[in-house]
């Protein structure tokens, strides 16, 4: 039977942490609840506005430092029609990280969805915190 060495537990253990995501987290640590502000495409930095257009065909996940405010963005691809919408289920501070946690919620009826593709996604601005964030 192979032996393995430390490095390779704590890979094993790291690949857990992450894969977990928040929720290993929030059983560890005190979670503080984080108030955000949703941004309008107008209102981006324009630095960031370019990422996101960029980024928006496929599903991305970013962040964005800029003016003592953190940028959160979740997009989730090219949908074949409009009238979707996402969620913000839950975004919160533990002392190592930021939790984000967000649903993309589907049109109710053929009226809202359209003809046209659409690439739905999501900027909450927060003010700035020096911790990792991560997404759920």
């Amino acid at each position: 039977m192979k032996r393995h060495g430390m490095g390779f537990w704590l890979a094993v253990l790291l690949a857990v942490i992450l894969t977990a995501g928040c929720g290993f987290l929030e059983e560890e640590e005190k979670k503080t609840n984080l108030e955000f502000t949703v941004v309008d495409e107008e209102r981006l930095p324009e630095e960031l506005k370019k990422l996101v257009e960029e980024k928006k065909a496929e599903a991305f996940k970013l962040t964005y430092a800029d003016g003592g405010y953190l940028y959160l963005c979740v997009g989730y691809g090219k949908q074949e029609t409009g009238g979707y919408s996402i969620a913000v289920n839950e975004l919160y501070a533990t002392e190592s990280a930021i939790c984000l946690d967000t649903n993309l919620i589907g049109p109710k009826d053929a009226e809202t969805k359209g003809e046209n593709p659409s690439y739905p996604y999501l900027v909450i601005k927060t003010p700035f915190m020096d911790k990792t964030v991560v997404f759920d």
